[in-house]
């Protein structure tokens, strides 16, 4: 894996597992599904399986049973109701982003179905918002992850090109996408993908979190 430093003028970051913890709010909408449909609290490993299998658009019938139709009305609805008071910032975030935000324009991409004014609602109360330049939801594509689609119209709207642009994210799409747009990609460990499995997608750089990209980075903006 190339550790040589590479060369930004925009970095897309992903939300939920990269700049923000959402293992809770993932927990708390398992568990509300689940009960609505008269079942069991599922253990933490399959709550947190399920989000993972959506993103990548992977069955869940053996997590949650037949009536999955049911379920994800359910998970969807408490997870999109849960995200302002169930997540949390990751450690040091603020004072990376600020970093970052002084040497490059940043863009914020996430697959959640919500407009934008509630993402930039729910940073807002962390001290976020203010570092990104564009945010890009699901609402504002036609294709999610791995489609490079977010990412080039993130691209676009940061006013630079796409050999100088990095994507930064927790999951295996993140890099699919990345790769599909031709631009570097960092897989980051703080959310639920393990280091084997974004390895296998080969990124240009893996790290703890997103906390250490700032020393992995020239920028020539």
């Amino acid at each position: 894996m190339n550790r040589e430093k590479l060369e930004v003028k925009g970095i897309l970051l992903d939300l939920d597992g990269t700049i923000v913890d959402s293992r809770e709010a993932y927990l708390e909408a398992a568990k509300t599904a689940f009960a609505t449909l008269g079942k069991e609290p599922p253990e933490r490993r399959v709550a947190l399986e399920i989000p993972k299998r959506l993103e990548q658009g992977l069955p869940i019938t053996d997590l949650v049973g037949t009536d999955v139709e049911s379920f994800l009305e359910v998970y969807l609805n408490t997870y999109y109701a849960v995200t302002g008071t169930r997540t949390k910032p990751m450690p040091n975030v603020q004072t990376t982003l600020d970093t970052l935000s002084r040497r490059a324009k940043l863009a914020l991409i996430t697959m959640r179905f919500v407009p934008k004014t509630a993402v930039a609602k729910e940073l807002q109360q962390f001290g976020l918002t203010r570092f990104f330049t564009y945010i890009v939801t699901a609402l504002d594509t036609h294709k999610p992850k791995p489609s490079p689609e977010a990412l080039i119209k993130a691209v676009k709207a940061l006013d630079v090109n796409l050999c100088s642009c990095a994507i930064v994210g927790d999951s295996v799409t993140d890099v699919q996408a990345g790769k599909s747009a031709e631009i570097l990609t960092v897989a980051v460990l703080s959310g639920l993908f393990s280091r084997g499995e974004l390895e296998l997608q080969k990124p240009d750089l893996i790290l703890n979190d997103v906390t250490e990209l700032p020393s992995f980075l020239h920028f020539s903006i």
